[in-house]
């Protein structure tokens, strides 16, 4: 089966809100052409196209249909979707190329959460005849990981703060980000709590947003890119839904999809990691050393637009490969409450 590579990636600017529509076509039509900009395809060039969003979030049924508006109706394409973040689309596309069905593949995803209430909609991500009925919001959720962390002794609120420091810091270098600058970490732990232990800088903002990633068969590639950004492995594991059952201080299906992949000689790891003590949880998962730079984009800390946020982690982990900054680097999507489910990425440059 013929390898695949990231040759092109474009994301939308990360903003609180956008005037936009739910569908996301305001957004996706200039990231589009950006990355055919880049790369000199055309959109009769795709062989494959594939979304991740979610009818949740836009409150309308069927609301990638209407994204398709920014592709065009003319000529038909062969498209598909994915009702979750768009990083899944990707592992979609990534099969039909494996498979020689084509040999090229563009994945967006996007989201506009400032539509509605966040922090209640993805409450509807719980089960939904014991927990959602409750209404416990994700940031809530997200404390009780975090409290639990903290009583263990596996992190303090420094280290929390720390994350969010290093993370506006690198978000400085990122055009996209919805958040950034340097701010002392003593200062940031004199912020109030936001939801206990939680302080607001541990926490991903609400945000507006669109990723577009271009895929193409290694032997197409090598046409279209210097170097490619070649995906040498990619898996994802599950855990349980059910909040009681498992330890939330740890993530076993990121353990998991991690041990089935080769993780030595990476350099770079995007990690999506939407509140901070869920970054030392990934590396922990993964056994990322002080030798591997995390998230020199800022992350989702910078701005967590939904649905595209995991597929950004990895058009900024292919990014590394394609300017020729790393050799090897790792991307993380998640989905779900609590890091509930997770993939994992490596790309490379192949010699």
């Amino acid at each position: 089966m013929p390898d695949v590579a990231v040759v092109g990636f474009a994301q939308a600017p990360n903003v609180r809100s956008t005037p936009g529509t739910t569908n996301g076509v305001e957004m996706l039509v200039p990231i589009f052409a950006e990355v055919f900009e880049r790369t000199g395809l055309s959109k009769e060039d795709i062989g494959f196209w594939c979304s991740g969003s979610s009818d949740y979030l836009a409150g309308r049924a069927f609301s990638f249909i209407a994204a398709v508006d920014a592709i065009g109706a003319f000529p038909p394409i062969h498209e598909s979707h994915v009702e979750m973040d768009a990083a899944w689309a990707l592992y979609e596309a990534w099969l039909k190329i494996r498979m020689g069905e084509v040999d090229t593949a563009l994945v967006y995803g996007f989201g506009k959460s400032s539509a509605g209430q966040l922090r209640r909609v993805l409450a509807l991500q719980m089960d939904p005849y014991v927990v959602a009925p409750l209404w416990p919001d994700s940031v809530s959720v997200a404390g009780i990981q975090a409290r639990l962390g903290l009583e263990a002794g596996l992190w303090s609120e420094k280290d929390l703060a720390e994350v969010a420091a290093r993370s506006r810091a690198d978000a400085a270098g990122n055009p996209a980000a919805q958040v950034s600058g340097t701010v002392e970490v003593a200062e940031l732990l004199d912020a109030p709590y936001f939801a206990d232990p939680l302080r607001a800088h541990d926490i991903a903002p609400v945000t507006d947003g669109a990723a577009v990633l271009v895929l193409a068969s290694a032997e197409r590639a090598a046409d279209l890119v210097d170097s490619p950004a070649v995906i040498t492995g990619i898996e994802h594991r599950v855990d349980s839904p059910a909040l009681g059952v498992r330890d939330l201080t740890v993530s076993p299906s990121t353990v998991a999809a991690g041990r089935a992949l080769d993780l030595d000689g990476v350099e770079v790891a995007e990690l999506h990691a939407p509140f901070t003590h869920q970054e030392l949880i990934l590396r922990e998962a993964l056994g990322l050393g002080e030798q591997v730079r995390i998230n020199p984009s800022g992350g989702v800390l910078a701005g967590n637009p939904m649905f595209s946020a995991g597929l950004a982690r990895i058009g900024e982990a292919a990014n590394r490969v394609l300017d020729g900054s790393a050799r090897k680097t790792l991307a993380h999507a998640t989905s779900g409450p609590v890091l509930q489910q997770n993939l994992v990425a490596t790309l490379e440059v192949l010699s």
